[in-house]
């Protein structure tokens, strides 16, 4: 936990950048650099102490989830079934909920409606004219159908869809120590995520004739209540992320019997869903000391022929975590194998269609485990029992699960295998892609940022981390963030065009080298020019109380776990950077 006071030196000086004197710097988006910070960080409380660390009354939310779904492959469509219990433990009375639908992003008359603060790019498809015209596709609507919201007794609740939004009237006032449990059903047309965008969808392979899914944003989850800001209800633009309430899930995935479920949590029932062979494989990576194929590549590909039209359900649970992301094909190749944090084994595994077999064989668990171990080193470590990369041609990350690209060339036969090809491009871009996004589990699904409010939180941080892990995996690995001379062209910019990095992500001009780079660089400078790596380590090692500022738009969600110190930190991708 202490390791990651050097951060808060570069969360400072983002608040200094946050003070606008004009004077100072004419024609600029910049502040004051030089301006002291006691006018602007607030009045400790008893929720947050001066030093940053929580006051004797600090407290956060929590909602349990039991989830049952099942995925209508024929019709590329979703239908599940909710029970939350949502936890209050704030000092508030609560009259209502509110809950976020991201998946309203895709509806024609739910979505946000917001602009984008980027500029339209010099090419566009098709895909992208129907994207703007607000209509995806004639045939099929899209966005959350809500059929039922009640209490636990069936009783129907009143609520109101605002956009990406809906807010659940209670049917008493909540009070501060009580719990209160209530069932929703929905059901959604699966968007083609890989035409139409979006964080997830299908992809589908006419070659084979087969689809891919990643299950993500895809259920309506209870919305951050804090005591800085009330409910955090911002609508969801496609761009700013989310932050969540730490909850334990039960999820239960009904699909296609050849289907293979890779998941947040841990299978409750792998047994019974995979085929003996495969559930030996799966019992000898427990110890295994290399990666161990648990699904093969010959036996994907015939799955992929022959199509099942039975059905399995997979279950998996996952304790305290802030979100649930799954995929599911029956494409997918599945490898795994061990990695100790710190005494405990942590499950790194990999799923991949055959597009990906020789790149991601080789590489993609072996760097999970990398990845794990590597940011356990630099911030704090790893919780979690499962860590996964599946490739699905993008890159975006949940709890436990993350989803990357890097796809090979066929081989002389014209076939995928263990031969085919790729370029070098290609496997840094993997390995590099893999690396940022499963160390997302530590910024932000493990210290709890608001990404919706503050992006270089959660990209800043990791990308920084993401740095100094690829030096770990080859000293001479063509990284693309932190050192200096990667913005100088960026920094170069007419001063107009440059904003703090303390900007809201739905505002930011230049959204990857702002979020992404400039706090990765900025760190990296305080690590290697200004403090140096042993000054560095020891104020690592001497400060406590890193980690929560007593700032008013800083979200209480720390890690619920018990940890020496509680951490909170605040806080896009879809436009050529990864999430």
């Amino acid at each position: 936990m202490k390791k990651l006071s050097a951060i808060l030196l570069v969360l400072l000086a983002g608040l200094a950048a946050g003070a606008q004197d004009i004077k100072n710097n004419p024609g600029s988006n910049h502040g004051n650099r030089f301006e002291q910070l006691g006018t602007i960080l607030p009045t400790p409380n008893e929720y947050r102490t001066a030093s940053g660390a929580p006051g004797t009354k600090y407290w956060q939310q929590r909602c349990d989830y039991d989830i049952v779904c099942e995925l209508d492959e024929p019709n590329r469509r979703l239908t599940g079934k909710e029970t939350l219990t949502y936890y209050n433990n704030s000092p508030d009375v609560l009259t209502y909920l509110w809950l976020q639908l991201d998946e309203n992003q895709h509806s024609n008359s739910n979505n946000s409606g917001y602009q984008s603060s980027n500029f339209m790019p010099r090419n566009i498809t098709e895909a992208d004219i129907v994207r703007f015209g607000g209509k995806l596709d004639k045939d099929r609507e899209y966005g959350v159908n809500i059929t039922r919201i009640a209490d636990v007794s069936g009783k129907p609740l009143t609520y109101t869809i605002n956009k990406t939004m809906m807010r659940v009237e209670l049917p008493q006032p909540l009070k501060p120590g009580q719990k209160y449990i209530f069932k929703i059903d929905w059901n959604y047309n699966i968007i083609e995520r890989t035409k139409y965008g979006g964080r997830g969808g299908y992809e589908h392979f006419e070659e084979d004739g087969n689809d891919l899914y990643t299950m993500a944003q895809w259920f309506p989850r209870l919305c951050v209540y804090s005591d800085y800001q009330g409910w955090q209800n911002h609508q969801f633009t496609g761009t700013g992320e989310f932050a969540l309430v730490f909850g334990n899930y039960k999820v239960a995935m009904t699909v296609p019997a050849d289907h293979v479920v890779l998941s947040t949590g841990e299978g409750q029932n792998f047994q019974q869903v995979l085929s003996p062979t495969e559930f030996a494989r799966w019992q000898k990576a427990q110890t295994a000391t290399d990666v161990i194929e648990i699904v093969t590549l010959a036996e994907a590909i015939a799955k992929e022929k022959q199509k099942s039209k039975a059905k399995k359900t997979w279950i998996f649970k996952a304790d305290m975590v802030r979100d649930f992301a799954w995929g599911s094909s029956r494409k997918f190749i599945w490898d795994a194998m061990p990695a100790m944090v710190e005494g405990k084994k942590v499950m790194c595994m990999s799923g991949y269609g055959k597009e990906a077999y020789s790149l991601y064989r080789k590489f993609s668990t072996k760097v999970v485990a990398h990845t794990i171990k590597s940011y356990s080193k630099f911030t704090i470590p790893y919780p979690y029992p499962v860590a996964q990369s599946l490739e699905a041609a993008n890159g975006m990350e949940y709890p436990m699960i993350c989803f990357n690209f890097g796809r090979t060339e066929k081989d002389n036969a014209g076939n995928y295998s263990a031969n085919s090809t790729y370029s070098e491009g290609t496997k840094n871009g993997m390995i590099g892609v893999v690396i940022h996004e499963v160390g997302h589990n530590f910024f932000p699904m493990i210290i709890n940022s608001d990404e919706r409010q503050w992006t270089w939180m959660d990209e800043g941080l990791n990308s920084f981390v993401e740095y100094l892990t690829e030096e770990l995996w080859d000293n001479k690995f063509p990284v693309g963030k932190g050192p200096a001379y990667k913005i100088v062209d960026y920094m170069k910019l007419p001063k107009d065009q440059l904003e703090p990095i303390m900007t809201n992500s739905e505002n930011i001009i230049q959204f990857g080298p702002n979020a992404y780079s400039k706090p990765a660089t900025g760190l990296n400078i305080l690590r290697e020019t200004i403090m140096g790596r042993e000054i560095l380590i020891m104020h690592f090692v001497n400060m406590p109380g890193v980690g929560l500022l007593n700032i008013p738009h800083l979200p209480t969600c720390s890690a619920p776990w018990k940890m020496p110190v509680p951490t909170t930190w605040i806080g896009s991708g879809e436009d050529g950077f990864m999430e």
